[in-house]
């Protein structure tokens, strides 16, 4: 009798851990293309330094960030509506600046490079703890920059407001540097700042590398949290005030006289531009952010991983922005994130928790399931509960 007792306890145990669920997303989302990282580089812009190696995938949550629907591999708008027009990017997201409404999208959380789309998360950092008065001076490093540079020189003296504008209206890679090093002293500290930031907004599929959207090991993000963090750009005054600028003056440096620096967003040919952001490398291909404001509504719309064909990406853009106009106000497919699950309302920035902290693992209690640490630790109890049972017969023998 004992022992059929014993051997049923350790069947059920058995059962049990054997249960344990796998860790991994939801079947929809995980069969997306590039819903866990980009595709391979074509250059060598993203090997890590001698002695490093790549980064680890991050966590693909087990729900959808915004909802079920953005889990889609394809194509989603509203029970009812019309399909959206075709466009040649890869992924897109049509929301509501105001609301914060998902209109339409296109694989909204496939994981790609996202360029210089990810110099809003710096503006977003910048805008919220950086005197816009302040005076910085331009450094060789700041000047060294690859890829597209606003003309910062050795010597040359420059607000943060004249910084942050050239970061955000024509992508200077030299502004961005500059901005890095004076919020936190250190380009690698900004990097894990950026990083921790997107962890607190539940910007789960975005893991910067620099802080200009120049391509690095383990980069990514996604069409849904750069429209995320762009509605909260368009939150702080100076970060609106900038994308939406068409041109300023920039101050020279020794002989070279001051200049004029103009937008590099096409939207400004229509009306009711609010501006936006555009972004291009070898290996994101082209990426584009739009917003406008028609009637008092103003929508945005993120497109990655583009081609300027057949027509340019603006229009692509405006393509997508008549169609979410075309919409009844309360239409939704989903909501953009503020903030992960967990994290207060207040407006602090996150300084402590690492990116991967914040996403829903199958053990987070935000999921809502049952992880392979619960599971161990009730077979654990069960094992030893069947140790002080055997102990215990055998006293008794």
């Amino acid at each position: 009798m004992h022992r059929r007792l014993v051997l049923v306890l350790v069947v059920a145990a058995l059962a049990l851990v054997g249960a344990a669920p796998a860790a991994s997303a939801s079947p929809t989302q995980a069969a997306c293309p590039q819903v866990d990282r980009p595709a391979p580089p074509v250059d060598a812009s993203e090997a890590p330094r001698p002695g490093e190696s790549d980064p680890a995938p991050l966590p693909v949550p087990t729900s959808p960030v915004g909802g079920a629907p953005m889990g889609t591999c394809g194509v989603v708008a509203p029970t009812g509506a019309a399909a959206p027009p075709e466009v040649g990017a890869q992924s897109y997201v049509v929301a509501d600046l105001d609301t914060g409404a998902v209109l339409a999208a296109k694989v909204p959380h496939a994981r790609l490079r996202p360029a210089s789309l990810l110099k809003t998360l710096t503006g977003l950092l910048v805008a919220r703890q950086v005197p816009m008065d302040q005076v910085l001076i331009g450094t060789q490093d700041d000047a060294n920059q690859e890829g597209t540079r606003v003309g910062i020189g050795p010597g040359g003296q420059y607000t943060v407001r004249q910084l942050f504008d050239a970061m955000l209206m024509a992508s200077g890679n030299d502004a961005a540097h500059a901005l890095a090093v004076r919020l936190t002293g250190s380009v690698p500290a900004t990097v894990d700042l950026m990083n921790r930031t997107a962890a607190q907004l539940g910007a789960t599929d975005t893991r910067a590398a620099t802080p200009s959207g120049l391509d690095g090991p383990g980069q990514s993000s996604s069409a849904y949290d750069l429209a995320s963090i762009f509605r909260l750009g368009m939150q702080e005054p100076v970060f609106a005030q900038a994308v939406g600028t068409r041109q300023i003056q920039f101050p020279g440096f020794g002989p070279t006289p001051p200049f004029a620096v103009d937008n590099d967003n096409k939207i400004f040919r229509y009306p009711g531009a609010l501006g936006g952001k555009t972004g291009f490398t070898d290996d994101a291909r082209h990426t584009y952010i739009g917003a406008q404001d028609r009637g008092g509504r103003r929508l945005v719309v993120v497109l990655m991983h583009g081609e300027q064909r057949p027509v340019p990406m603006v229009e692509q853009g405006l393509a997508l922005l008549d169609y979410g106009y075309g919409l009844p106000r309360d239409a939704s497919v989903g909501r953009l994130t503020e903030r992960a699950p967990g994290v207060p309302d207040d407006g602090s920035t996150v300084t402590t928790a690492s990116p991967a902290a914040s996403t829903n693992t199958p053990d987070s209690p935000s999921t809502g399931g049952t992880g392979w640490g619960t599971w161990l630790a009730l077979g654990g109890v069960i094992v030893l509960g069947l140790v002080v049972l055997v102990a215990r017969l055998r006293r008794r023998a």
